[in-house]
């Protein structure tokens, strides 16, 4: 299928304007994701409905703690990443086209099957996640719409490199995204994920612009992007640039694909972590694969109470009525809460 957002150049090159790799492709040549193709000066996309992962999820495993909490989320994917992180939890298959020569599996799909099992499945949502959904963008868009016609959410899991012109073209389905700011250093979104951080930060602004909920998860990955002055400084970019009220996702590093040369993150490094976020001025920050009630809970950043009691990605008690904390009655943030 033909891919949207390009332009020809000269000598059948073209200019992939997704992602903000903007990468100019030669004839017979893919992208950096690896999954579209310059096909005689036309550039094509090669996993258009070919999915490699649909499962019924909790919106909170996205994560999404303010997003219609407790509902659940249809899932897809494709194979394909526009990023190379060398801790990539999903490699199988986000990595699969360039660790595996070029290889694309998946089982065919249409939008209008997924909007119906969505349906089916009593999901509030659909969620494009599990790989980059930019990567996918033309199947992601054409269910958005759909979906959004029969009254179901649409949620991107990203890492928020996408351009602005994508960003706006989807941007009337895209209800709710989890945008990884994989640290707040250019030096380890190069080395470690072969792409920049100014693009992510541009990303976040625009969507906060656009009317798109966000919630930001960051990787806390042992003496490379745990520096307190660095995690001071993401947690005030958050504060600044999207507003107290963004929930921020502090998640535990385990060693995996390409960096195994490091241990987990000390359960200390993650208290740190959201202690400095709180510190800043968010008003919620969570803590993943940390035990304590502290990690999975929303409190009332007004009063102090436990609002919403989580276990796994599980609600176990719910104390937010019309949206406002059933205690002192402070709006808290978030959509359908």
């Amino acid at each position: 299928m033909e891919a949207y957002l390009y332009e020809s150049l000269k000598e059948n090159k073209i200019k992939c304007n997704l992602c903000s790799h903007r990468c100019v492709v030669k004839e017979g040549r893919r992208g950096k994701c690896g999954v579209r193709e310059n096909r005689s000066g036309v550039l094509n996309t090669l996993v258009y409905g070919n999915l490699i992962a649909r499962h019924i999820d909790p919106i909170e495993k996205k994560p999404l703690y303010h997003f219609q909490p407790g509902t659940l989320s249809y899932s897809i994917a494709t194979v394909g990443c526009n990023f190379k992180c060398r801790f990539c939890q999903n490699a199988d298959i986000a990595q699969m086209p360039s660790d595996r020569q070029g290889l694309i599996m998946g089982d065919s799909a249409t939008p209008d099957e997924i909007v119906a099992a969505a349906v089916k499945g009593n999901c509030r949502s659909i969620s494009y996640t599990y790989t980059e959904p930019t990567i996918f963008f033309e199947f992601a868009y054409e269910t958005a719409k759909r979906a959004h016609a029969k009254g179901i959410k649409n949620v991107f899991v990203t890492n928020g490199y996408m351009t602005a012109e994508a960003l706006e073209m989807i941007q009337p389905c895209l209800d709710a995204a989890n945008v990884d700011l994989k640290a707040f250093g250019d030096k380890y979104y190069k080395e470690f994920c072969g792409a920049r951080l100014a693009h992510v930060k541009e990303t976040l602004k625009l969507m906060k612009s656009l009317g798109v909920f966000v919630e930001v998860t960051t990787l806390i990955v042992p003496d490379l992007n745990d520096d307190s002055r660095e995690l001071e400084q993401l947690a005030l970019f958050l504060v600044d640039s999207l507003g107290p009220e963004t929930p921020w996702h502090i998640s535990r590093f385990h060693p995996t694909y390409q960096l195994t040369d490091r241990p987990p993150t000390p359960l200390a490094t993650m208290v740190k972590a959201r202690e400095i976020g709180l510190k800043a001025g968010l008003r919620y920050v969570y803590t993943g694969n940390v035990p304590g009630e502290a990690s999975e809970n929303t409190f009332c950043y007004a009063c102090g109470k436990v609002l919403v009691e989580r276990w796994g990605f599980q609600i176990r008690k719910y104390h937010i009525e019309n949206g406002r904390c059933k205690y002192c009655e402070t709006a808290i943030d978030g959509v359908g809460m």
